[in-house]
């Protein structure tokens, strides 16, 4: 008799707990959506035609290498090439992420294409790694249309492992976008 009650408790307890978890990944879900759409309208004129027009320039949320290399989210544009590192097992885009894309933009509303290509690091599971690269690739990929970048301007690549010779797979786990 107490088990079926304890049963009950516990049944509506899980639920609950699961339908906070449903309302919370809803709610970042919406609120990333929105975020990614009013990209377009809050670049900075400057940023934007640095790609197109002549040599590069670093978006205001460039990180340092030593920064990059940590296990936390963050995007640094490097020789043209918009690099985003992923904390370990994730897919979420690094804060900054929206003005480091701005340049890719403009060169791709220019008529240039853009190459997405995943990285990996080689801990774990190497399928499962190949998949969060994909996953990480279609984050960017995502961001980029909602930017108003057309899907057939965006040429996605096969995800690589990489070994990294610094003691860090931190460096491994990025998406790497350039213009082409």
């Amino acid at each position: 008799m107490f088990s079926q009650d304890d049963d009950s408790q516990q049944r509506v307890a899980l639920f609950l707990v699961f339908g906070l978890v449903a309302i919370v990944v809803a709610s970042m879900l919406v609120f990333g959506v929105f975020k990614v759409r009013s990209f377009g309208r809050t670049a900075a004129p400057a940023a934007q035609t640095a790609l197109v027009a002549g040599p590069v320039v670093a978006a205001p949320a460039t990180l340092s290498t030593a920064q990059a290399a940590s296990d936390a989210a963050s995007v640094k544009v490097e020789q043209g090439v918009v690099k985003f590192y992923f904390a370990s097992g994730k897919a979420d885009l690094a804060a900054g992420a929206n003005e480091a894309l701005a340049d890719v933009v403009t060169g791709a509303k220019a008529g240039r294409k853009v190459a997405i290509s995943g990285f990996h690091d080689a801990t774990g599971n190497a399928a499962q790694n190949a998949e969060l690269a994909k996953q990480r690739a279609l984050v960017v990929r995502d961001a980029l249309t909602a930017a108003g970048v057309a899907e057939a301007q965006i040429e996605l690549k096969k995800p690589e492992q990489v070994t990294t010779t610094t003691g860090s797979d931190a460096e491994a786990r990025r998406v790497e976008i350039s213009l082409q």
